[in-house]
């Protein structure tokens, strides 16, 4: 979207905190394929970017740089918002360009991250009109809406009680029904069917569909709140007169409804660290945090059941994480630009992809793709330019060939067809997928879709044409060579084989000074998944109290701190299990150095943790951790020293957040222990 190349060759076939060393999956976009935004500060635009930025290498995401694969060093002149995948809507690690900032608010003064970023976006333009009113703009707007966790305000959820109660098979129907009514799919299109293992709402508990229909009123909540925020950026450019000549992409979606959340969490990064669970599990931890009206607030990271992320693909078999099938990779986009195009409401079926976004505005921008960009030879564009749909509603499209990947999962689209393999994982199925150590692309069954007569993928040609699908998968592996998708899967790597070997530090051993904060959890030491000590040298007051370091969030993550002079440590699995442990004494006033000791019980990912506490050299509290994290706590909080910023991991100081150490903290050291 932001190179007009094909993922792969911009290092981006996996996320950029599970990348690794193949070149398609290495998390660095490179100088040979510039953003837009380079190029077009060049021709004489401000650039700006706001909200979710998954674009810099996780390992380069701290304050000390290096800074040039964050935004500003990437085209864009102004950048606010978050570098990671996801956020807390309410308690985000921010930056503005290359400074950590916090929120502007606090959840309780009514922070909402989606509100926030109009909210900078709408002073961007106000001062670009008083002090550059003739020069031409480029904007990215990103939120991190409605990707998880579906954070929102219970008021903008409750407009929606009721509306989903019987479920997401009788939702989709509906869904299927309006959609053939208003154009937007064609008319002889066909609802394909529910997977075999996706559950039907028929099968979930009486006792959990509650629990299941918030989940989904909270998600629309939340959907509509963004749009409205959309809408007041798009009110604040009217206003200032660059409506009528100002080209909009509005672009719904993020990569299809996301099946992430399986069966419905009130934690979601509990299905990325493979860790299993029950609803019941679920519900009654959330029960202690005050029942469904807890659904979307700060105290949880809550995500819809998999299966509302079917019905939100309606009416395609796929989600997020299926490159195989049009509901992970198809999303509708509207397109505004009331000088040149006259509003029009007939949808264009015309097959694009999301990189055909950079030469369409090259295009009607009349400028050349440049050969080289600071002196840097250039990558061929891979997208074709839509402008050409803007006027006529039943051009014939002119992209011929565009491939899909996503660990294992793909397809190949080519002249009206598409042939597709599912892939080893299924996104919904919870746990790591069953015989992912033997799975080779090789074995796995592809299907065929003429999709000239097959909007949504529904009728299997692939045993009535072999040569056409030979033809394809042939073409396939031909587009995956050209633009570094080889290894096929080699997205898997760290997410289902090696978790191990997750982007990290190369260090082995730090020392912070007692006011260090918002390091990312990507890039600081890796408490809760590796044998180490944590030495903390302080001056301790009378009645101590407060965070001596945290790292991670409300929704998972581990904090040492004091509470009334007792030394406490708690790890917080995913809301979902609290291992607390507190020393009976206090601590004694004065010079005190504290270790917190880590190491296996059971030396495997997600094993059991043995916590000892010690004070001057003598323990003073033990316990055991029953399971880990294997992989992280969050995508975008951090470890601080001294103060819980960000959100805090306890319940236990969470009405005194951020609950600041009230004595000195000279130094944290932290060193890995090796067997």
């Amino acid at each position: 979207m932001l190179t007009g190349r094909n993922h792969h060759r911009v290092g981006n076939g996996q996320i950029a905190e599970l990348a690794n060393d193949w070149d398609g999956y290495s998390g660095h976009i490179p100088k040979s394929s510039a953003l837009a935004a380079e190029v077009l500060k060049d021709y004489g635009y401000n650039t700006a970017a706001w909200g979710k930025w998954h674009n810099t290498p996780a390992e380069e995401t701290t304050s000390a740089g290096p800074f040039e694969n964050w935004p500003t060093g990437l085209g864009f002149e102004y950048f606010y918002g978050f570098l990671a995948g996801e956020a807390s809507q309410y308690e985000p690690n921010l930056v503005r360009n290359t400074t950590s900032v916090l929120p502007p608010k606090s959840p309780e003064q009514v922070y909402h991250l989606s509100e926030d970023l109009a909210d900078d976006a709408i002073g961007w333009l106000n001062k670009h009109k008083a002090l550059a009113p003739d020069k031409p703009f480029y904007m990215y707007w990103a939120s991190g809406a409605i990707h998880g966790p579906h954070h929102i305000m219970k008021e903008w959820a409750d407009k929606y009680k009721g509306k989903f109660d019987d479920g997401w098979d009788a939702y989709r129907e509906r869904v299927f029904k309006r959609a053939k009514q208003k154009g937007w799919i064609l008319a002889n299109a066909q609802l394909t069917p529910r997977h075999e293992t996706m559950p039907s709402w028929d099968s979930i508990p009486e006792d959990e569909k509650p629990f299941q229909r918030r989940l989904m009123e909270v998600a629309a909540g939340y959907a509509e709140h963004v749009d409205v925020q959309v809408g007041r950026v798009i009110d604040e450019i009217e206003k200032l007169g660059y409506g009528d000549n100002t080209l909009i992409f509005y672009v719904w979606g993020d990569n299809g409804s996301s099946a992430e959340g399986q069966n419905g969490t009130i934690s979601e990064l509990l299905g990325q660290n493979l860790i299993p669970t029950t609803i019941k599990q679920h519900i009654k931890a959330l029960d202690e945090l005050g029942g469904l009206d807890a659904l979307g607030s700060p105290k949880t990271d809550n995500q819809y059941h998999a299966g509302w992320a079917w019905a939100g693909s309606t009416p395609y078999k796929g989600n997020k994480l299926l490159a195989s099938h049009l509901g992970g990779t198809r999303y509708p986009m509207a397109v505004r630009w009331p000088a040149k195009i006259k509003p029009d409401a007939t949808p264009r079926p015309q097959f694009h992809h999301c990189n055909d976004l950079v030469p369409t505005i090259y295009e009607v921008l009349g400028i050349t793709p440049p050969l080289e960009v600071n002196g840097v030879p250039q990558d061929p564009i891979d997208g074709v330019s839509f402008a050409y749909t803007f006027d006529d509603p039943k051009a014939k499209g002119q992209l011929l060939t565009q491939y899909f990947e996503i660990m294992g999962s793909r397809s190949i689209y080519h002249d009206g067809w598409m042939a597709s393999a599912f892939g080893p994982r299924i996104p919904w199925v919870p746990g790591s997928p069953p015989g992912i150590r033997d799975w080779t692309p090789d074995k796995d069954v592809w299907e065929l879709y003429n999709l000239e007569e097959d909007w949504s993928q529904a009728n299997d040609l692939a045993a009535k044409m072999p040569e056409k699908l030979a033809q394809l998968k042939d073409l396939f592996l031909i587009e995956a060579t050209k633009n570094k998708v080889l290894p096929i899967g080699g997205g898997l790597w760290v997410v289902a084989l090696h978790p191990e070997m997750r982007i990290a530090p190369p260090y082995t051993e730090w020392t912070f000074s007692g006011d260090t904060v918002r390091v990312p959890e990507f890039c600081a030491p890796a408490l809760g998944n590796k044998p180490n000590v944590v030495t903390i040298d302080a001056e301790i007051p009378a009645n101590a109290t407060g965070v001596l370091y945290k790292l991670g969030a409300n929704s998972g993550g581990l904090t040492c701190f004091v509470e009334d002079g007792i030394l406490c440590y708690e790890y917080n699995l995913f809301i979902i299990q609290r291992t607390k442990i507190r020393a009976k004494q206090k601590l004694p006033v004065g010079k005190v150095k504290i270790e917190v000791e880590t190491a296996y019980a059971v030396p495997k990912p997600g094993g059991p943790l043995n916590i000892t506490m010690k004070v001057n050299g003598e323990v003073v509290a033990t316990g055991q951790v029953p399971i880990s994290a294997a992989l992280l706590f969050t995508a975008n909080d951090c470890l601080d020293i001294g103060i819980a910023l960000g959100s805090p991991v306890s319940l236990d100081y969470y009405d005194k957040a951020p609950f600041k150490f009230n004595g000195t903290i000279e130094q944290v050291h932290v060193g890995y222990v090796t067997a």
